[in-house]
């Protein structure tokens, strides 16, 4: 018997996104995100389970029509306000939300839900989660790009995927 793996869930750390899309010089359309990770030539029967977004805000009203926009789109936004660090090395403050324990939470809260993960972060502290959920016959993609994107985890996924290699399919572009 096949194993059908077309149940599918998404999670997209934005901050992390933000920043690699930064790095590229060019940033993805999350409508776009769906519909190529759903409504793909070679895998025609995918059924979009879940599709959250995780997001630092530095208030409650910060980025609103952004989060409201992503919900329009059916994603689940999940936020935090960001902490002010300060790092005695550089001298410099840095704010951070740090969201990687709501990732994972979402991740195993809905596991019995879907067969296959997009995960768009490079962050090599999703390394453990992924082979736990590799070991329960979840497969396993993430989205991140070159010189953002941890080792431990590129090597821990079942497949990677540079964001400039989906660019023409996944950019935002202004009509």
């Amino acid at each position: 018997m096949q194993y059908s793996m077309n149940r599918l869930s998404i999670f997209v750390d934005g901050n992390n996104m933000f920043y690699a899309q930064q790095k590229n010089g060019w940033f993805f359309d999350p409508k776009r995100v769906l519909e190529y990770f759903t409504k793909s030539e070679t895998e025609p029967q995918v059924t979009l389970i879940n599709a959250f977004w995780y997001t630092g805000l530095k208030d409650p009203q910060d980025q609103r029509g952004f989060r409201d926009a992503l919900i329009s789109l059916g994603y689940t936004v999940r936020t935090k306000i960001l902490k002010e660090y300060y790092d005695d090395n550089s001298g410099r403050y840095s704010q951070k939300a740090n969201l990687d324990i709501e990732i994972v939470v979402d991740m195993f809260n809905t596991v019995d839900q879907y067969d296959r993960v997009i995960l768009f972060s490079g962050d090599g502290d999703f390394e453990r989660a992924i082979e736990l959920l590799r070991s329960k016959n979840t497969h396993i993609t993430v989205v991140s790009t070159e010189g953002m994107i941890a080792r431990e985890l590129r090597n821990a996924t079942d497949r990677y995927i540079d964001l400039n290699d989906i660019r023409e399919r996944i950019e935002k572009v202004d009509y």
